[in-house]
């Protein structure tokens, strides 16, 4: 069953097409990757998904449910959750403080929860982000400002945040980008394990030679277009992949491949 679908869904900026009709299905408790070169429309995808574009055509169905073009409080209260490339902490709060304030009340945004004050925070969300963040392995940390953490920690509070928010779906958009990568194996174990629990993952990266592995489908998109679809054998195999997305990136650090 799909917990997501997107049914041809288009994009304009000033006259260009960045998504032209592209449709995908996100199978319930699976890691679904979506790949292609820069410019293909992998950010303006999630971006359209979570309620940061607006999309000029076609849908986007989350649990049967369409949520197109809803604002992005609206959508994370449905279950999907983003995080970004550079992951966007609130510096000066600790890494705890920063779980709590993704708990917003029901009908609350997030920036409205700052508000609030720590005080207010039920003692089950203070056990629930102790919880998270030692599964997540930084514990240990949960007092240090966020400042002061390393990419790699930082991309880890992201995960704990999703999680505090009672994500169904996480829309990641390179969760190992600038990571090292005994750590980023380690980010992507917790995945799986995550997966194994119930959540879902929609993931856009570059990083090819180490996520392959975790993945269970992937998408390839060029000039704004799904150009190919499948698992790791048959995307790797396929010649219009090898052109325009493998080809292009030959002797890119970043593609690894």
């Amino acid at each position: 069953m799909n917990i997501l679908e997107t049914h041809n869904l288009s994009k304009f900026f000033d006259g260009l097409k960045a998504l032209d009709g592209v449709s995908i299905e996100v199978p319930r408790q699976n890691i679904v990757l979506v790949i292609g070169p820069n410019g293909s429309g992998k950010s303006t995808l999630i971006n359209v998904i979570t309620g940061f574009h607006q999309a000029d055509e076609g849908k986007v169905i989350f649990e049967g449910e369409d949520i197109t073009n809803k604002p992005p409080h609206e959508i994370y209260r449905h279950g999907i959750v983003r995080t970004f490339q550079t992951p966007q902490p609130l510096k000066k709060l600790t890494v705890l403080e920063n779980l709590l304030v993704a708990v917003p009340h029901p009908g609350e945004s997030i920036l409205r929860s700052l508000g609030r004050g720590w005080v207010s925070y039920e003692e089950e969300y203070v056990e629930k982000a102790y919880e998270i963040l030692e599964f997540l392995g930084i514990d240990h940390l949960w007092h240090q400002e966020s400042y002061k953490l390393s990419g790699g920690q930082l991309k880890l509070v992201e995960i704990g945040r999703a999680l505090m928010g009672e994500a169904k779906l996480i829309v990641m958009d390179e969760p190992i980008a600038g990571v090292a990568p005994a750590l980023s194996h380690s980010i992507l174990d917790k995945l799986t394990k995550l997966k194994e629990m119930g959540v879902t993952f929609l993931i856009v990266e570059h990083r090819l030679d180490i996520i392959l592995k975790y993945v269970d489908y992937i998408y390839v998109m060029a000039n704004g277009k799904i150009i190919a679809e499948g698992r790791e054998e048959e995307i790797l195999k396929n010649p219009e992949v090898i052109e325009v997305y493998l080809g292009a990136a030959h002797g890119e650090a970043e593609c690894g491949v």
